[in-house]
């Protein structure tokens, strides 16, 4: 791809996160990943080209024996040049959201990485020419704790994404809690998945975008309230599920084409389509925790109806969910059971500050680290290594959680699928498909503070604000407290 002759007007804003901005071409399926930094605290070409070496290695070499050949796309890094990248910029920054505005694209170095752009991604080229679907879903994590470090029992029967929801509410993110569970999509219980999807599709928030030929077309583009029009969902979908038929329009029309959206992903993520080294991989059984979440909205609705016994059909060895859980239940201790690990990590390096690149504590990402991943005890030795090993394996865990699903469908024809093409069928159409995963930069080792002290505030808010309202027993004792505390503070 010679980007150098291409006019920065036919590239465009496509979106970013908190390290990095991306921005798509309008013709060809290839997007660029720029490094972001703070005003006036720009790193050098060497530092950027670092950086960038390390998020391709990571996802070639390690991501990629987790998930599979075919599910991660690691890419390039390319060099351009800086007039180029200079035009870029001035051009994209009006796009950019007012909340993301507080870091500068890397406009020096001219480095950047180029990756398929995967809301167009289809591996067939005989469909190339067609209308391409895709669906984005951040799924999170699907399972409770399991860990005997916990010290809040609340944390083995509500999932981390249900208590997290109020206390982002409460903080101004959302205005409603979804309904969303991720325990619900990651059960392999069909009834359970369409109900999550459904969840997802009412209250999207940042977990779910629908693209058409590339442009976002349900979903939100920044943090703010998603308002969901299913209708006009309805009216971009109609020609992929109902091509030719009379299906008139209205509330039955729009219900029929979202039942239909949501069969079609429950398929393509129930896919098996790659095999990967960590499908044989020794792994936590998932059977150890519990296979539902008491907020889920799906199980309060189950207890209402008298029923208390949620069905949990499993995930399929190969599928793409399935690989997901088992990356992300590389967290064994829990947050609280690992951060005494990266104290004693912290304090080693203290003492030793220069076997911070022996430790690959930043890097290398390659085969070797890969390799001390796949130790799976929870015995701890009291060695610096055993407690490296755990805060590393937290870091891919935590990665698994926050990383995307990407589904690409494509309609195709009767007389073009082949065994060979995976095909999901619905009523009245049938698609090839491509499923993939991004998102997979790992997490900061010095993020791990942070995610201790957040683990608190979510917990300590669900318990204090929804458990309590939700148990008379726990109300009034809170009121009581309250009360004592005013008695006391006036004598």
């Amino acid at each position: 791809m010679e980007v150098e002759k291409m006019d920065e007007n036919e590239w465009k804003y496509h979106g970013e996160g908190n390290q990095s901005l991306v921005v798509s071409h309008c013709q060809r399926c290839v997007v660029l990943r720029f490094l972001k930094s703070p005003p006036n605290q720009n790193k050098t070409s060497e530092e950027i080209l670092h950086h960038l070496q390390n998020i391709v290695d990571f996802g070639k070499h390690v991501m990629k024996q987790f998930f599979g050949e075919n599910y991660v796309h690691h890419g390039e890094i390319i060099q351009l040049p800086l007039d180029f990248v200079r035009q870029l910029c001035l051009k994209i920054q009006p796009e950019r959201p007012e909340s993301r505005c507080d870091k500068d694209m890397d406009a020096l170095s001219g480095y950047a990485v180029c990756l398929p752009n995967l809301t167009r991604l289809h591996t067939y080229r005989f469909v190339e020419h067609r209308p391409i679907l895709c669906i984005e879903i951040k799924p999170k994590c699907g399972f409770i704790p399991f860990s005997s470090h916990v010290s809040q029992e609340i944390k083995h029967k509500v999932c981390r994404y249900c208590m997290h929801q109020h206390l982002k509410v409460a903080n101004g993110k959302w205005k409603r809690p979804s309904k969303y569970c991720p325990l619900d999509l990651f059960s392999g219980n069909k009834q359970r998945m369409h109900f999550a999807l459904k969840s997802l599709l009412q209250e999207a928030q940042n977990n779910l975008k629908i693209f058409k030929n590339g442009e976002l077309i349900y979903g939100c583009k920044d943090d703010q309230d998603c308002v969901s029009d299913w209708n006009e969902l309805a009216r971009h979908l109609k020609p992929f599920f109902f091509p030719s038929n009379g299906l008139v329009s209205g509330p039955h029309c729009t219900r029929t084409i979202v039942k239909e959206l949501i069969h079609v992903i429950t398929m393509t993520l129930l896919s098996s389509t790659d095999a990967c080294r960590a499908g044989d991989m020794k792994t936590v059984p998932i059977s150890q925790g519990r296979s539902y979440c008491e907020a889920s909205a799906f199980n309060k609705e189950l207890v209402r109806n008298g029923k208390h016994k949620l069905e949990s059909s499993g995930l399929p060895r190969g599928c793409l969910l399935y690989k997901t859980l088992q990356a992300q239940m590389l967290d064994m201790l829990d947050i609280e059971g690992l951060y005494p690990l990266y104290s004693r990590v912290e304090q080693y390096l203290e003492e030793f500050p220069e076997e911070r690149s022996t430790l690959q504590i930043n890097g290398p990402y390659n085969e070797a680290f890969y390799e001390k991943l796949l130790d799976l005890s929870t015995e701890d030795d009291g060695t610096v290594a055993f407690a490296l090993t755990k805060v590393q394996q937290y870091r891919i865990a935590m990665t698994a959680k926050d990383c995307s699903i990407m589904i690409a469908l494509s309609p195709c024809l009767q007389d073009e699928c082949s065994e060979q093409r995976p095909v999901v069928l619905t009523s009245k159409s049938r698609f090839t498909f491509s499923v993939s995963v991004l998102d997979l930069d790992l997490k900061p080792y010095e993020s791990i503070p942070h995610q201790y002290k957040l683990d608190g505030k979510i917990v300590n808010y669900y318990l204090k604000n929804v458990q309590a309202k939700d148990d008379p027993v726990m109300s009034n004792l809170f009121k009581e407290n309250e009360d004592c505390t005013l008695v006391l503070h006036k004598v």
